[in-house]
């Protein structure tokens, strides 16, 4: 009988520690911020997604069904580093109490311009995608989970545990991503992509970064800009340009007609149309091997 006592008041126990009367509720500006919300805030943590994959991560225009879905909320979470332009006026319209936090302010920058017109450049010139660096990522868990504590200290144990986990997952991710691009020779590690956007993994991971200015506007360049852009792909031994959904295929073709240059499979930039930070990364990093790499 007494063991029977004992198992019954164990799971109650454990039952308690595992419930918040009240979840936390927490908006997110961008879908990989979501992702990691989730990972770190477990069930204690309700997460509404104001910016959603299917959405571009430098525009919020809220609809009347979206502010109704943020009601409530304790946390608003933004990427940062100058990444959303309209920070300064939802600031104006965020429920009282609410408090936003951008993620990425304490993390390592690298500096950069970035090509998307719609970013914010109050910071300077300060490259925003450092989603790109596996280790910011792993860092965003932890200021995640001190930001989720701080607003709900009964789960600081649980957030910050969860957050442990999660690291550790993310150690294995970029273990994983070194060994994979290991297999791209040192002579083919120049990372051209349709929008400056790779800074941070070229950095991490040992590539020059080239974006190629132009390529995701609809008007074809001029006979000698297209030139210009042949001849600094070509002088930079590149051999495989890695487009976006937006890039005009006129001009990709146009680069790419007897050059020698192939166009290589998109890749994800702005953290959208995937369905974890784990799946871009690996989307990313197969991406580019399989067009750069060696068998």
């Amino acid at each position: 009988m007494v063991p029977a006592v004992a198992r019954i008041l164990a799971c109650l126990i454990l039952f308690a520690l595992g419930c918040h009367a009240e979840e936390l509720k927490v908006a997110t500006l961008h879908p990989l911020l979501a992702d990691l919300a989730r990972q770190v805030g477990g069930d204690r943590v309700e997460v509404v997604e104001l910016v959603t994959r299917n959405d571009d991560p430098h525009h919020f225009e809220p609809t009347p069904a979206t502010l109704r879905k943020a009601t409530g909320m304790d946390l608003c979470l933004a990427s940062g580093m100058g990444l959303e332009s309209y920070l300064p006026s939802l600031k104006s319209i965020l429920p009282e109490g609410a408090r936003l936090v951008e993620i990425g302010s304490g993390l390592p920058t690298l500096a950069g311009s970035c090509d998307h017109p719609d970013h914010h450049h109050d910071e300077g010139d300060t490259d925003p995608h450092w989603w790109h660096s596996v280790d910011a990522f792993r860092r965003a868990a932890t200021s995640t989970a001190a930001t989720f504590a701080e607003a709900d200290p009964d789960g600081a144990d649980y957030y910050r545990s969860r957050s442990m986990t999660y690291r550790r997952k993310l150690d294995q991710l970029e273990r994983w991503t070194r060994r994979e691009l290991a297999r791209v020779p040192a002579e083919k590690r120049t990372l051209a992509t349709a929008h400056a956007a790779f800074g941070y993994f070229c950095h991490e991971y040992g590539f020059t970064a080239l974006p190629v200015q132009g390529v995701n506007r609809e008007q074809m360049p001029d006979a000698a800009s297209l030139a210009s852009l042949i001849g600094k792909l070509r002088d930079s031994g590149v051999t495989a340009i890695f487009p976006e959904t937006s890039s005009n295929p006129k001009i990709l073709e146009a680069l790419t007609a007897d050059t020698g240059i192939r166009i290589a499979d998109p890749l994800i930039s702005d953290g959208t149309t995937t369905d974890s930070y784990e799946a871009m990364v690996r989307h990313n990093v197969e991406t580019i091997v399989g067009a750069l790499g060696t068998k």
